[in-house]
């Protein structure tokens, strides 16, 4: 079983949940998530040999949650990986990410190589900075209506998600699973409406996330969602930080694992980037995995494979 404490890192404190010894993996969520995402991943790498570690990243659960919508860059991100290897006694981490998580991932190993045993993303593929702030650009390209855009209107998602954050949990992970029916669509928002008012309230939760699941997630937002709101806030901030960084490639070695199902490699012209990313990243351990009928929640819904994925990697560079 996991073992849970809070921890002193780059001026705040995280929690952390972890379990078992040998080389360091730190895990990362994403939104709307906690660590609780990753409680298929502790066994299993524990079991491997490894020593697992997923801390809520900040603005989430019980770590500290600036109020500053500044302090959620992604060099704040990255230094929080980079102070909580460091505060575990380590030198050296393997990086694993999902959705939010993964930039937070892919960007350690770009900034901090050195620091990186290997580096593994799920849902989101590796960064590449456009030629247009990505804010800006979605702006333009679907008129204000893209989900990011709405997250980034200060105040409004906030209130929308917190006035029932179980069904705001539920529409989410629901709408976003494989287990939705019908085609994948972008994630548009009329802003009048909201965005909870579009999707699908289940009569009963897909078998792999559980009333308990639930719960604990529901409990973990029990401060509201604008910590991790604050982190789409940042997007625009984050493509002028990562300017020195244009064009770099990821040395460390990678992997990449994504869902048929998922929205995020179905963004307009992302399932051609995935396809390329053999030639665009030499350090790639394996093509790209994509898992059938899986959507965006990766670990969640297909422990199994996504479990087999990472011990395989982490072993080959162990």
């Amino acid at each position: 079983m996991a073992e849970h404490r809070m921890i002193d890192v780059n001026g705040i404190r995280l929690h952390i949940a972890e379990e078992g010894e040998g080389p360091l993996v730190v895990l990362l969520h994403g939104f709307p998530e906690s660590w609780h995402s990753w409680r298929h991943q502790f066994g299993p790498l524990a079991a491997a040999g490894f020593r697992v570690v997923a801390p809520d990243q900040r603005g989430y659960g019980r770590s500290d949650h600036p109020t500053d919508v500044a302090a959620y860059s992604i060099l704040h991100l990255v230094g929080d990986v980079v102070a909580l290897v460091r505060a575990l006694g380590e030198e050296k981490a393997y990086v694993v990410g999902h959705d939010w998580g993964a930039p937070v991932a892919w960007h350690t190993a770009l900034l901090r190589p050195d620091l990186v045993l290997g580096v593994a993303g799920l849902s989101v593929p590796p960064p590449v900075r456009g030629p247009h702030p990505p804010l800006a650009a979605m702006e333009k390209a679907f008129g204000g209506r893209f989900y990011w855009n709405y997250f980034d209107r200060p105040g409004v998602a906030d209130a929308e998600f917190a006035r029932d954050p179980r069904t705001t949990l539920r529409k989410f992970f629901y709408a976003a699973s494989g287990d939705r029916t019908g085609e994948i669509v972008q994630p548009l928002v009329d802003p009048e409406r909201g965005w909870l008012a579009a999707l699908e309230d289940p009569e009963e939760l897909p078998g792999w996330f559980t009333e308990g699941d639930l719960d604990v997630l529901t409990e973990s937002f029990s401060r509201g969602f604008t910590g991790g709101l604050n982190w789409y806030r940042n997007m625009d901030r984050n493509w002028e930080l990562t300017a020195p960084w244009q064009d770099a490639v990821i040395t460390p070695p990678a992997l990449y694992v994504y869902g048929e199902r998922d929205l995020v490699p179905a963004f307009p012209g992302t399932p051609e980037f995935i396809a390329s990313l053999p030639e665009r990243m030499p350090s790639l351990h394996r093509e790209p995995v994509e898992l059938p009928g899986c959507g965006h929640w990766t670990q969640q819904e297909r422990p199994d494979e996504v479990n087999a994925a990472l011990v395989e990697f982490l072993r080959a560079y162990s």
